[in-house]
């Protein structure tokens, strides 16, 4: 009779059990709080959002994001070094516990990674020699237009490159895809107009310069899916620190010009 109580108990548990969701998801941010510490997947050869100075030391506007971010939550910081490629997968696989490092927010990425609320943003163009006669994409044709693997430029020029009649070359990082430019390799480029710019000044002569805007994205933080407390943390710091100016100032510290307008309201 005992034998037949406990039979029975262990199946109500067993039924009870079942009701219960197969996937009680952890949750990331009381783990990273306990943890006492932060990893952040961040570029360092995407100047000026991430760098080295002199010293070997990180430096740049996700570097500071990143530093800020730490600080406001009491947690010691740790950098894993990324590039375009590896931002998403080093999410996927635990090797980060967030992305800041010029991450633009993209369906295709929403699709498999979620975004905090913007923190910054990007213009993404195309950009030459002063010299060059590229002033639209009417001009493109038979050029190779140089971007580094992974990028939303990317994602943006591969498809249209039959149709409009031109050549992409993908570089691995963005630190190559700028020597190739500064050495006259690259002919043109897609990438942010920040860096655009640093082309232009590490070779006057060839002067590179913006031509025309492929596309303005919103830079987010990016974080695993299905991890609602930590976006919702990540959400609130990102509106205290764009009110209070901390953002802002970080941006035009390394960018030289602030962030949109309609962001900072």
């Amino acid at each position: 009779m005992k034998n037949l109580k406990r039979m029975l108990a262990a199946g109500m548990t067993a039924a009870v059990l079942a009701q219960v969701p197969a996937t009680v998801m952890a949750d990331q941010y009381a783990d990273i709080m306990a943890a006492g510490k932060i990893r952040v997947a961040t570029d360092l050869a995407i100047p000026p959002s991430g760098m080295l100075d002199d010293d070997l030391q990180p430096i740049g506007s996700d570097v500071e994001t990143a530093r800020l971010l730490a600080e406001d939550w009491g947690l010691e910081l740790e950098f894993v070094e990324t590039t375009g490629a590896t931002r998403i997968p080093n999410l996927q696989t635990n090797k980060a516990d967030i992305v800041i490092s010029t991450l633009s927010v993209t369906p295709e990425r929403g699709e498999v990674i979620d975004f905090s609320a913007p923190y910054a943003a990007l213009r993404s163009v195309v950009g030459a020699p002063a010299a060059s006669d590229i002033a639209g994409w009417e001009d493109v044709q038979g050029v190779a237009i140089s971007v580094t693997r992974g990028t939303t430029q990317d994602t943006h020029l591969t498809p249209q490159a039959a149709e409009r009649g031109f050549s992409v070359t993908r570089y691995d990082d963005d630190a190559t895809m700028v020597t190739a430019a500064v050495s006259g390799q690259a002919k043109a480029v897609a990438t942010s107009e920040t860096l655009v710019q640093q082309i232009g000044e590490r070779n006057p002569q060839l002067a590179f310069e913006p031509k025309f805007t492929l596309e303005t994205f919103d830079l987010a933080i990016g974080l695993r899916k299905n991890e609602p407390e930590l976006k919702a943390k990540l959400d609130e710091w990102v509106e205290v620190n764009l009110k209070n100016g901390k953002l802002n100032e970080i941006y035009e510290k390394y960018h030289g010009t602030s962030l949109p307008e309609e962001m900072l309201q």
